[in-house]
């Protein structure tokens, strides 16, 4: 292992070794066979069996074999033809008896493809959720052509919205808006995806989230613990004297004001809020950080499928890391 820096010594950037490091190199590996993303649940399923009763000609692919082929096209960056060709080999090597979808069935269907984020089956545990969101860019410059030369067009973004399970580290809810769009507004519809059995324990999200609307669901929830921090210029809504019950923006409040933001962060937990960040970024390495559609409702479903990708990423297994002393 290597020495601490200096900045480590005065107490700057940690160092971490990881325990499970066998298991953990077994399943980065495992993240690139094929034989894991196509399935013989996935064979079985490949054809659409159901009549819609609806006018016009009939799916011939079901929703399993187009998720399949966007889900190599996200794993490996492929254009819509390169998945077609690729997907066509796989079967062909695997003497399945079907045929993979063509890149315009694939273009279209993935306006439509209902995508659930969840891997794990949610067993009605407490849940710790944390909440964040960040960009997507879709069109624009380079970073290095904006350095050196500066912008001639605006870019173009989307942002992803995501809620994780702080414990197992799974995005369990995931949306995607334009960028004129508030993460406040945005907290009630993530909530929504989850089931009403649910039991949410503690929610923890960053300063944008410090509204009203996003107390109020809290509280018609009745979640126990929320970590929001407060704004700067924040101020106590509902004095102590008063006999209703105490807000919990007040006491977090009150609680800052008597030993100090960051040991209201140490005690709250609020520093597992960085889990969200982790995420983003191991999405955008992993993915990169722009989307291929230009039409909105395919991104949205690029992007959800990503997010699905990741966790089944992740259950293959994770470092188990520890600070080194």
């Amino acid at each position: 292992m290597k020495k601490p820096t200096k900045a480590q010594k005065r107490g700057g950037k940690k160092v971490y070794k990881v325990r499970n490091w066998k298991e953990y190199n077994e399943a980065l590996v495992n993240r690139g066979r094929i034989t894991f993303w196509v399935s013989e649940d996935a064979l079985k399923q490949w054809q659409e069996q159901t009549k819609t009763g609806k006018r016009g000609k009939p799916k011939f692919f079901s929703n399993i074999a187009i998720e399949t082929a966007l889900t190599l096209r996200e794993i490996f960056h492929l254009p819509l033809r390169q998945t077609e060709g690729l997907l066509g080999s796989i079967l062909e090597k695997m003497g399945a008896l079907v045929k993979a979808p063509d890149y315009s069935t694939l273009s279209l269907r993935c306006e439509t493809l209902p995508v659930v984020v969840r891997v794990r089956v949610l067993d009605g545990q407490s849940i710790h959720a944390v909440l964040d969101s960040t960009g997507i860019k879709v069109y624009g410059e380079g970073e290095w052509k904006v350095r050196k030369h500066g912008w001639s067009k605006h870019r173009t973004w989307r942002k992803l919205h995501l809620g994780l399970d702080e414990a197992k580290n799974d995005i369990l809810l995931g949306e995607v808006t334009g960028n004129d769009v508030a993460d406040c507004e945005m907290f009630k519809p993530l909530l929504d995806q989850l089931p009403d059995t649910t039991n949410i324990a503690q929610v923890s999200a960053d300063g944008a989230y410090d509204k009203r609307i996003c107390y109020d669901e809290l509280e018609r929830r009745g979640v126990p613990l929320i970590t929001i921090p407060p704004q700067k210029n924040a101020r106590i809504r509902q004095h102590g004297n008063t006999s209703d019950n105490p807000l919990p923006r007040d006491e977090t409040l009150r609680r800052i004001r008597a030993v100090g933001r960051a040991r209201w962060k140490q005690e709250s937990g609020y520093h597992r809020r960085s889990l969200a960040e982790t995420a983003m970024s191991r999405l955008k390495t992993i993915f990169s950080d722009k989307v291929r559609s230009r039409l909105l409702p395919r991104q949205r479903v690029e992007l959800l499928l990503r997010c699905r990708i990741l966790n089944r990423m992740t259950l293959l297994g994770m470092p188990d890391s520890y600070v080194v002393a």
